[in-house]
């Protein structure tokens, strides 16, 4: 029989539903007097069929018709909202904030499969998770060591041995001996009280990286987790049943324990869930809208879902991607800008760099020597300054190899220890199936990626900070030889005026932003836990800064666009104007003033999805493979103008 989650006020109610011709209207009033019966006072309603209310969808509120037949407009097992006249929305509806998540919008339901094995995952898979691409499955050679470590953990208990976390309290209280009879409770009232964040949510996306990171840590078998416990996350993640996180309260040591924990409650069926079918709702009518049963917690297994750095760590996966993507994409804007500004290429002579041979800056230059003029990709604009008397350029763009460099060098740095940390136990005490015995360590401390990501921030800023000043050249007519501000008719219009102070504004609050939260440490559960990494800020500060660095490479990738309006007829290289082309596929050209954010953010969303980077890619790699053979293998794609497909293995849905 069809089934309809109706939430009104503060509860919850199931309703089923014999006949699905019947309307909105009669599932509302049935709704009505399912609540009512529960109340004493009848909850405050003389009379339900008197009762005006509307009803609207959970995920995306849209309203629905009274009118319509409930077959036309709802699915078994739908959740809507009823919101009786003069009440506000309920404080327990939680909409998802509009532009957070792609999973909101339209979710598609992966056909295909990450194997985790606990040791091979990488941040960019990580990413692809987040994003619903995938589903996940254990190996088989996973499945077992899960199931030895647990077949230790199950000893323990049978044999009445003292352990901390499995048979002793936490922290403070490690050496009060907890009875056996009240075990399943203790992990319970673990999870419970360690719920103890604040903020915002995190996103669908980044709560699946982070459930998806934690299921890959427990799949290397030292956490002892039991195996049916580990498939019921697996099947929690596949059906994008996601907690409620608040992405606030983790001093990053004893793990994040605080986001952790709050990711194991809604598994509990506790607290708030998050589908794309149900959107928020109490986490245990979304679980048994899927089909799925909260987890019931055996000895240890409270602790081993939430001791470990993988929130820093998750939201570290995505920091140093979207790092990534926006330092290739660096190097092209401040190509492009370095053309309209009419600057040399002799600054990026390849002997010049071979006597100071950093990898990062060595690449960097490479990359504008395959943008920017030569026989390769002549430039009608490099061309009619060839024979000027200008010696040399202004350090924002001659410089530019040393400033990337060490930026693409950083970026590389954070990705190995984000990857270490993906594919490490950090879990405490550790099992070790193999010794039979379990040790107290300190794996759960932040440090790491806490470090990685601070250093992170620094490094990823100065591509705004000095794509900041090459705006300032461009909107400068004393510096660009362009019109003030790249407008006709100056005064009258203004041009680019603002959108350099728009970049400035970001550029000083990153300043802020970069200071490392890592160099402070604040003792915690009376002083057992009296050093501790502050990762988590250290994560979401990285992220804040990567998306300004994004808006403000953004704004200096339209205004280059803008500049070579004025050099027109005159054209520069292939790839850069295959870049302009991109610009001017969403954007036009700068007449006369007009409505300017939603240009910056059409050109921000080019950035976010690497479009910038896909159009010159493939010109940047025949330029390596013609001129640098010897230093890169020839692939099949090497030649070809499309981006290349993904190297990475996948198993397809059987």
């Amino acid at each position: 029989m069809p089934r309809f989650t109706v939430h009104i006020r503060d509860e919850w109610l199931a309703v089923p539903c014999r006949d699905t011709s019947c309307t909105i209207q009669w599932l509302g009033l049935e709704a009505l007097k399912r609540y009512v019966k529960n109340k004493p006072d009848n909850g405050g309603i003389k009379s339900v069929k008197e009762t005006r209310f509307i009803v609207r969808r959970c995920q995306g509120s849209g309203l629905l018709d009274a009118d319509d037949t409930i077959e036309d407009v709802l699915d078994d097992n739908d959740f809507v909202e009823l919101v009786i006249e003069g009440d506000t929305m309920s404080s327990e509806y939680i909409p998802c904030e509009p532009g957070v998540s792609h999973l909101t919008a339209a979710y598609k339901e992966p056909n295909e499969y990450i194997c985790l094995d606990g040791n091979s995952l990488t941040a960019t898979d990580l990413v692809d998770l987040g994003r619903g691409l995938y589903k996940i499955k254990l190996t088989p050679e996973a499945e077992k060591n899960v199931v030895q470590s647990r077949e230790l953990l199950d000893t323990i208990v049978k044999e009445n041995k003292v352990v901390y976390g499995i048979t002793t309290g936490f922290g403070k209280f490690a050496r009060t001996v907890i009875p056996v009879s009240k075990l399943k409770e203790l992990q319970e009232n673990l999870v419970r009280s360690h719920s103890a964040g604040l903020g915002n949510p995190l996103s669908p996306e980044r709560t699946r990286m982070l459930l998806a990171l934690r299921i890959n840590v427990l799949a290397k078998g030292h956490s002892g987790i039991s195996l049916e416990t580990l498939h019921a996350m697996i099947q929690a993640f596949n059906s994008s049943c996601l907690s409620f996180v608040p992405e606030k309260g983790t001093v990053g040591a004893s793990g994040d324990l605080a986001p952790l924990s709050h990711l194991a409650l809604g598994l509990m069926g506790e607290g708030k869930m998050w589908s794309p079918k149900s959107g928020w709702a109490d986490a245990k009518y979304v679980l048994e809208a899927h089909g799925l049963k909260p987890i019931s917690l055996k000895p240890k297994e409270g602790l081993a879902l939430i001791n470990g750095t993988q929130m820093i760590t998750s939201l570290g996966a995505e920091a140093v991607e979207r790092a990534q993507a926006i330092a290739n994409q660096a190097d092209i804007i401040a190509a492009l800008t370095l053309e309209v500004l009419k600057g040399t290429t002799k600054a990026f002579d390849s002997d010049i760099h071979a006597l100071r041979p950093h990898p990062g800056q060595i690449e960097v230059a490479q990359r504008f020597r395959s943008l920017l003029d030569s026989d390769h990709h002549p430039s009608e604009i490099a061309e009619s300054h060839r024979f000027c008397d200008r010696v040399q350029d202004a350090y924002t763009m001659r410089c530019c190899p040393q400033v990337h460099g060490i930026a693409n060098d950083t970026i590389k740095f954070v990705q190995n220890i984000i990857n270490t940390e993906i594919n490490s136990a950090t879990d405490n005490p550790m099992v070790f199936a193999e010794r039979g015995e379990t040790i107290s360590g300190g794996n759960f401390h932040g440090e790491y990626p806490a470090k990685a990501l601070d250093f992170l921030a620094i490094a990823v800023h100065e591509l705004a900070s000095i794509s900041e000043r090459r705006i300032e050249r461009l909107c400068n007519p004393s510096l660009s030889e362009l019109p003030a501000f790249l407008v006709n008719e100056g005064g009258l219009n203004s041009g680019f005026m603002i959108a350099h102070c728009t970049a400035a504004s970001l550029v000083s609050e990153n300043k802020v932003l970069c200071h490392p939260s890592s160099v402070d440490s604040l003792s915690t559960s009376a002083a057992t836990e009296d050093h501790v990494s502050m990762g988590g800020w250290a994560a979401r500060k990285a992220l804040r800064v990567i998306e300004h660095v994004e808006q403000v490479l953004g704004i200096e990738l339209l205004v280059a666009c803008q500049g070579i309006e004025f050099l027109r007829p005159l054209r520069t290289t292939t790839p850069l104007e295959k870049v302009y082309d991109l610009v001017r596929s969403v954007v036009k050209p700068w007449i006369k003033d007009r409505f300017m954010s939603p240009d910056i953010e059409a050109v921000h969303r080019l950035i976010l999805d690497q479009k910038v980077w896909n159009v010159a890619k493939p010109y940047i790699d025949k330029y390596e493979t013609e001129y640098f053979p010897e230093s890169r293998p020839v692939s099949p794609t090497a030649f070809s103008l499309e981006p290349p497909p993904s190297p990475r293995k996948r198993l397809r849905h059987e």
